[in-house]
C-alpha cells in the first residue's frame, strides 16, 4: 500500500486512537458496574470527560476563553449538544428500560450507519463504491461482535427509542463536523459537561445515590480518557476526514474493546471475533487505500483554525508573525481551483456532480 500523505495520516490516526480509547473504556467501565448503577455511571463518565478537559484547557490557556466561532457555527454546535449531550442519553436510558442489553448493543451500531447516510445524503459528502463497501464491512464486523449469540428477543418501543438515540448521535456527529475547525478541547469539553449533568441528573431523579469515592474517581478517570480525550481526537479526525469516514474508523471501537478484554482480562476469542476482525480489517484497508482526485473549486471563506502555509493557506498576516508554524488565527481563503487527492475535510466541502 502506498504511503499516505502526512495531511491524511494524522486524522486517520486520530480516528483510530479515538476508537481505541473508547473501546478500552468499555471493559474497564464494566468492572465498575458492580459499584454503581448504569445511569449514574454514565453520568460520572461524562462528568469526568467534561471537567477533565476543562482543567486541561485552563492549564493550557492559563485562563478561560471562549474560542471564536461565527453565529452559524454556534448554531450548529448548540444543535450538536442538544442532540448528542441531552436527547440521545435520555432516549437511550428510556430505551434500555424496554429492551434487553443484547438488543441495545446490536442496535447501537446504527449510529455509524446513520452518521454515514446523513453525511452522504443530507450533507453531501462524497462517497464512492470503495468507501461505501468499506463502511459496510466495518459495521458488519461491529454487528457480529455485538450479536448476542441468538435471537435478540422482543424489541418494540425499546428498539425504537434506541434507534432514535442513534439518530441523535448521528446528527451530533454531522453537526459537530461543522465546528470541527474550532478548539477541539472546548468542543469536546462543553459537550461532556452537558451530557454529564443530564445523565447524573436523571440518575438522581430516579433515586440513585452516588457510589463510593473510589468508584467515582475511577469512573471520572475512565471518562476523561475514554470519553473526553477520545472525543477530542474524534473532533480532530472530523476536521480532516469528514463525518462518514471518521464514523467508519470509529466503528472499530467494539473490536478494540473486545481485543483488550481478550488480552488483558483473559476472555476467550471465538470464531466470531476473528471473523469480525477480518471484516473490519478489510473495511479499514479499503478506506486507507481510497484515492479521491478531481478538479475542484474552493469558494472564498474566512475561518479560524490551526494551520501551516500549505497550498490552501497562502495569505498575508496583519500582525507581527515570527514565522513559527503551525499557528492559529483568523484567515481568509481566496477562491482557488486546482486538482489533487483530498478528503471532505474543512477545506473540501464542495459538492460533486452526480453522473
Amino acid at each position: 500500500m502506498p504511503a499516505l500523505p502526512a495531511t491524511w495520516s494524522r486524522p486517520i490516526a486520530c480516528a483510530l486512537l479515538a476508537a481505541l480509547l473508547f473501546g478500552a473504556s468499555t471493559p474497564v467501565a464494566k468492572q465498575l458496574l458492580g459499584g454503581s448503577a448504569p445511569v449514574m455511571l454514565a453520568g460520572l463518565l461524562y462528568l469526568g470527560s467534561g471537567l477533565g478537559l476543562g482543567l486541561l484547557r485552563l492549564a493550557r490557556d492559563r485562563g478561560w476563553r471562549v474560542p471564536a466561532m461565527t453565529r452559524a457555527e454556534w448554531g450548529w454546535y448548540l444543535l450538536a449538544i442538544a442532540c448528542g449531550g441531552v436527547l440521545a442519553p435520555v432516549l437511550l436510558m428510556l430505551g434500555l428500560a424496554h429492551a434487553t442489553a443484547a438488543s441495545a448493543s446490536l442496535l447501537l451500531n446504527l449510529e455509524a450507519v446513520l452518521t454515514a447516510l446523513l453525511a452522504w445524503l443530507v450533507f453531501r459528502e462524497n462517497a464512492d463504491h470503495r468507501v461505501v463497501l468499506g463502511m459496510a464491512l466495518i459495521v458488519a464486523g461491529a454487528a457480529l461482535l455485538a450479536w448476542p449469540g441468538g435471537a435478540t428477543g422482543g424489541l418494540g418501543w425499546g428498539a425504537a427509542l434506541i434507534a432514535l438515540a442513534c439518530l441523535c448521535w448521528a446528527l451530533d456527529n454531522n453537526f459537530t463536523r461543522k465546528v470541527s475547525a474550532s478548539d477541539a478541547l472546548f468542543v469536546a469539553g462543553l459537550k461532556g459537561i452537558v451530557a454529564g449533568i443530564v445523565n447524573t441528573g436523571i440518575a438522581l431523579l430516579l433515586g440513585m445515590r452516588l457510589p463510593a469515592a473510589g468508584i467515582v474517581a475511577g469512573a471520572m478517570t475512565v471518562g476523561l480518557l475514554g470519553y473526553g480525550l477520545s472525543l477530542v481526537l474524534f473532533v480532530v479526525a472530523l476536521r480532516g476526514l469528514g463525518s462518514a469516514r471518521t464514523g467508519a474508523y470509529f466503528s472499530t471501537a467494539p473490536f478494540m474493546g473486545a481485543a483488550i478484554a481478550i488480552l488483558a482480562l483473559g476472555e476467550h476469542a471465538g470464531p466470531v471475533f476473528w471473523l469480525a476482525a477480518l471484516l473490519m480489517g478489510a473495511g479499514v484497508w479499503l478506506h486507507l487505500t481510497e484515492r479521491h482526485d478531481h478538479l475542484h473549486t474552493h469558494e472564498a471563506i474566512t475561518h479560524t483554525h490551526r494551520h501551516v502555509h500549505d497550498a490552501h493557506h497562502q495569505h498575508t498576516h496583519d500582525f507581527d508573525w515570527d514565522g513559527s508554524e503551525p499557528h492559529t488565527h483568523e484567515h481568509t481563503h481566496e477562491p482557488l481551483t486546482h486538482s489533487h487527492p483530498h478528503f471532505p475535510d474543512i477545506h473540501h466541502r464542495h459538492r460533486h456532480d452526480r453522473k
